[in-house]
């Protein structure tokens, strides 16, 4: 199975930039001047449209908020090391990314950071010597 997550941005060229500021992967036969696909893992996307297009596809031109709109979900996933957590996320900094919260637990590092339209992602690295009972 295929994930893709759609998100609306005011601009497509900037979310493209920041996007590949992380160092995602850019699929050119996916994107076009109104959206652009970025691979974020094996089969997994997420997928950056101009909020013209984003409203045109299901008529849902009333739900499509702007960068002001808190994200309605959280975008987490894993990492091989506490170091590629950070460094993903010195790369939004960079690029102009909000950076949240550090939770480091006994079991899990997690990070958070917001792009620049907004949507909210939390790298996270599990321990793997952790005591699950902790």
């Amino acid at each position: 199975m295929s994930l893709f997550i759609t998100c609306p941005v005011e601009s497509v060229e900037r979310a493209t930039a920041f996007y590949a500021a992380l160092g995602w992967t850019l699929n050119r036969e996916m994107s076009d001047h109104n959206v652009s696909c970025f691979e974020i893992g094996s089969a997994q996307y997420v997928m950056l449209g101009s909020r013209e297009m984003y409203a045109a596809v299901g008529g849902v031109e009333e739900l499509v908020g702007g960068a002001d709109t808190p994200s309605k979900v959280t975008v987490s996933f894993d990492l091989g090391s506490r170091e590629e957590v950070d460094a993903l996320v010195e790369r939004a900094a960079g690029a102009g990314g909000r950076i949240g919260d550090i939770d480091d637990y006994p079991f899990m590092y997690q990070r958070q950071f917001d792009d620049l339209d907004g949507y909210h992602y939390s790298p996270f690295w599990m321990k793997p010597d952790a005591d699950p009972e902790a």
